[in-house]
C-alpha cells in the first residue's frame, strides 16, 4: 500500500522541519518546499495526498498558490497556516475549498485531526476517478453500434424504439442489448443508467448525446 503524502510548503524552515518530523513519526510521507514554485515543479507520486501551505509566502503567495491548484491539480486538498488572524483570507481560502485554516503556533493533535481528515477525502476522491476510469474502459469496450444503442436504453427507450431511431430491427437491438449487458458487467437496466449518469456527470458523455424521438 502507497503511504499517504503530506506536501508542506512554507519558507519557514525550523516549523518545516518540525512538521515533518511529527508527519513521519505518525507513518506519513512528507516532502517539504520552501516556496510554491519548487512545489510547483515536483513529480507528483501516487497514492492520497494533501498540502500544508503558508498563507503568506514571496512571489507566490498561498492564495494564489491555491488557484493555481484549483485548475491544474484536482482533488488536492489544502490545509492553510498562518501567524496571522486574517479573516478575510481564511474566508476566502475556505470558500475555495480548503479543508482548514490552521493558525499558528497549533497543538500537534489538531493538526494531525486535520491532516487525517484532508487525506480521507483524498483516498476517497482517488478511488472515485478509478471508478470512472473503470467505467470509461466498460463503455470504450462497446462497439459504436452498441454504444449508441446502450446510451438509448439508459434514456428509457424500448428495443423497438431504439430499433426505430437507428434504423434497424428489433430483434438485432435485443442480441445488441445482451452483449452490452455482458460487456459492461451489468446485472440489470439500472446498472446501464447508474454507470452512463455517472459518466455524464463527469463529462466524458455530452449530456445532449441522444435526443430521442417522442412516440
Amino acid at each position: 500500500m502507497i503511504s499517504p503524502t503530506v506536501h508542506i510548503v512554507d519558507d519557514d524552515a525550523h516549523l518545516a522541519r518540525a512538521l515533518t518530523r511529527l508527519l513521519r513519526s505518525h507513518g506519513y510521507g512528507v516532502q517539504s518546499y520552501t516556496h510554491a514554485a519548487q512545489f510547483l515543479a515536483r513529480k507528483p507520486a501516487p497514492g492520497p495526498a494533501c498540502v500544508l501551505l503558508d498563507l503568506k509566502m514571496p512571489e507566490i503567495t498561498g492564495l494564489e498558490l491555491q488557484e493555481i491548484l484549483a485548475r491544474e491539480i484536482e482533488d488536492l486538498p489544502v490545509i492553510f497556516m498562518s501567524g496571522q488572524a486574517d479573516v478575510g483570507s481564511s474566508i476566502r481560502a475556505m470558500k475555495a475549498g480548503a479543508v482548514d485554516f490552521l493558525l499558528k503556533p497549533f497543538d500537534d493533535f489538531q493538526l494531525l485531526a486535520v491532516v487525517k481528515s484532508a487525506l480521507s477525502l483524498s483516498h476517497q476522491a482517488l478511488s472515485k476517478r478509478d471508478e470512472l476510469k473503470k467505467d470509461q474502459m466498460a463503455f470504450v469496450s462497446l462497439s459504436p453500434r452498441e454504444q449508441q444503442v446502450c446510451l438509448r436504453i439508459a434514456q428509457g427507450l424500448l428495443n423497438k424504439q431504439v430499433g426505430y431511431e437507428l434504423g434497424t430491427a428489433e430483434k438485432t437491438v435485443k442480441v445488441q442489448r445482451a452483449r452490452i449487458m455482458q460487456k459492461l458487467g451489468a446485472g440489470s437496466l439500472p446498472d446501464v443508467v447508474r454507470l452512463i449518469e455517472r459518466l455524464r456527470t463527469a463529462g466524458a458523455i455530452p449530456a445532449d448525446s441522444v435526443q430521442p424521438r417522442h412516440f
